[in-house]
């Protein structure tokens, strides 16, 4: 298992690390504002097939000690219908707990994501996501910390999403 990577952003350390089982009692109160519910599930509700799925990888942001965000690194045949390349990962379920939100921790740990997928995932070349077209604030925030939209899109459960792109 890798180091937990970190960096600081307003004199605030923010730190990607592997879940662990004692996790999940705070991912378990993780709230989302009210407008972001339609576009990511709440770890709870997607945290015990991440767990069970040995091509599921789930992580937290961390900050002073205290879990502020959740996220999975997903590969293998679960992410063809996201992208063809048999060496790229897939960001599912990113999210910040509500009352941590505004705090910059997500725009930093998208910048830290890269590499340290990267340092876990060394055989990988890229990582891609989906987010829906609705979702502007998400989109301008992946576009900002590198990730690419390349013109692919697909219709996802809630209406169109596009794919976005970074390079490992």
């Amino acid at each position: 298992m890798s180091i937990p990577l970190h960096s600081t952003t307003q004199d605030t350390i923010i730190e990607l690390r592997p879940y662990e089982d004692s996790d999940r009692i705070v991912l378990e109160t993780f709230k989302l504002q009210d407008d972001q519910t339609s576009f990511v599930a709440l770890p709870k509700q997607i945290l015990q097939i991440s767990i069970e799925d040995p091509c599921r990888f789930p992580a937290v942001i961390v900050t002073a000690k205290t879990i502020v965000g959740f996220f999975v690194l997903h590969h293998g045949h679960g992410i063809l219908e996201f992208s063809d390349n048999p060496r790229a990962l897939l960001l599912r379920g990113l999210s910040i707990n509500q009352f941590h939100q505004g705090k910059g921790y997500g725009g930093k740990a998208m910048q830290l994501l890269p590499n340290w997928a990267r340092d876990i995932f060394p055989n990988f070349e890229e990582m891609v996501l989906a987010v829906n077209a609705d979702n502007t604030s998400a989109k301008k925030l992946y576009e900002k910390t590198g990730f690419e939209f390349k013109g692919i899109t697909r219709m996802g459960p809630n209406g169109l999403q596009y794919m976005m792109h970074h390079p490992l």
